[in-house]
C-alpha cells in the first residue's frame, strides 16, 4: 500500500513526575472501545503533528502540550483502517493542566513494568516493549551493556552467542540480523548499524545501536532520524575517546537513550 493512503495519526506517551506514562481507553462509540492506548488521534489537512497533538490531549484529556519529542514512527493495518503512527515523548515539564476525561473514558498512570490494565491496542504492544528500554546505559561493545543508573529499569545486552538470544538481550552487526531472526525472538535482538542500508535491515530488530566517534557517523545518524525516523528504538553509542566536532541532544531528535562506553 502508498504511503498517500495511509491516515497520518500521533500519540503521545505522556509522563509525570514520577516517571510514570498515561494511557487511556478508547470511549465507546468508537472502534476497539475499551482497549487502552496512548492518547492522540488524526493529524487533520493544513495542521503540523505537534499542532495536532496539542489539540487533542486538549479535547480529550483537557491538558496543554508546551513541546514533544518525536520518538518512534509505525504503520499499522487495523481491519477499519491503514495508519501511519507518529509518537511522542511528553516530560513532566513539557505539559500543564489537570487531566480530565473529557470524553467519559478512564486514563491511569503505569510503568513498563507492570502494566495493569487490557486489553491493549494491538499497535501498542511494541512501544510497551521499547518503553522498557532504559534512556541511559553504559558498557562496552565488546562485553556488553546494562543500565546505568539504579533508578531505571535492569537491563543487560550481550554479544551474541549461539542459543543466547532465547533468554537474553544480545546485539549483532544489522548484517546478521535476518539470519539470526529464522533462529531466535527477534524481540531479543539488537542491531548494530553504520549506514542507511543497514538502518533499513534493523527495523525488524527490538532496538538499533548505533556507535558514533565521528563527524561523519554523527551527521549520518541526524540525517537518519530526520529523514528516515525509525520504528524501533535508537540508542546511541558514544565512544570514548571522542573527538567531534557537535555534540547533538540526542534524545531531543528522535534516539530512545545514551550508551556510554566504559
Amino acid at each position: 500500500m502508498s504511503n498517500n493512503n495511509l491516515i497520518e495519526v500521533v500519540a503521545g506517551v505522556l509522563y509525570n513526575q514520577q516517571g510514570e506514562f498515561l494511557l487511556s481507553s478508547r470511549p465507546a462509540g468508537k472502534a476497539y472501545a475499551g482497549y487502552w492506548e496512548f492518547a492522540g488521534g488524526k493529524v487533520e489537512a493544513g495542521e503540523s503533528r505537534l499542532a495536532a497533538l496539542q489539540r487533542e490531549f486538549a479535547e480529550e484529556l483537557g491538558i496543554e502540550i508546551n513541546t514533544a519529542t518525536p520518538w518512534l514512527t509505525k504503520i499499522h493495518h487495523y481491519e477499519h483502517a491503514h495508519v501511519h503512527l507518529h509518537f511522542y515523548r511528553i516530560a513532566a515539564n513539557q505539559w500543564h493542566g489537570q487531566l480530565t476525561a473529557r470524553e467519559q473514558q478512564s486514563w491511569c498512570w503505569q510503568q513498563p513494568s507492570n502494566i495493569t490494565v487490557a486489553p491493549m491496542l494491538p499497535a501498542n504492544a511494541p512501544i510497551l516493549a521499547a518503553l522498557a528500554i532504559p534512556t541511559s546505559m553504559s558498557g562496552h561493545l565488546n562485553t556488553g551493556f546494562h543500565s546505568a543508573t539504579p533508578q531505571q529499569s535492569v537491563l543487560k545486552v550481550l554479544p551474541y552467542q549461539c542459543g543466547l538470544a532465547t533468554t537474553t538481550m544480545v546485539y549483532v552487526p544489522a548484517s546478521q540480523l535476518k539470519q539470526l531472526a529464522d533462529q531466535h525472538p527477534i524481540t531479543n535482538i539488537w542491531a548494530i548499524c553504520h549506514n542507511r542500508e543497514q538502518w533499513v535491515q534493523a527495523q525488524i530488530a527490538a532496538a538499533i545501536i548505533w556507535p558514533v566517534s565521528s563527524n561523519e557517523n554523527i551527521q549520518q545518524l541526524l540525517t537518519l532520524l530526520q529523514q528516515h525516523p525509525s520504528a524501533v528504538p535508537v540508542m546511541v553509542l558514544q565512544q570514548s575517546p571522542s573527538h567531534t566536532k557537535i555534540q547533538p541532544d540526542w534524545l531531543t531528535l528522535g534516539a530512545h537513550g545514551i550508551i556510554q562506553e566504559q
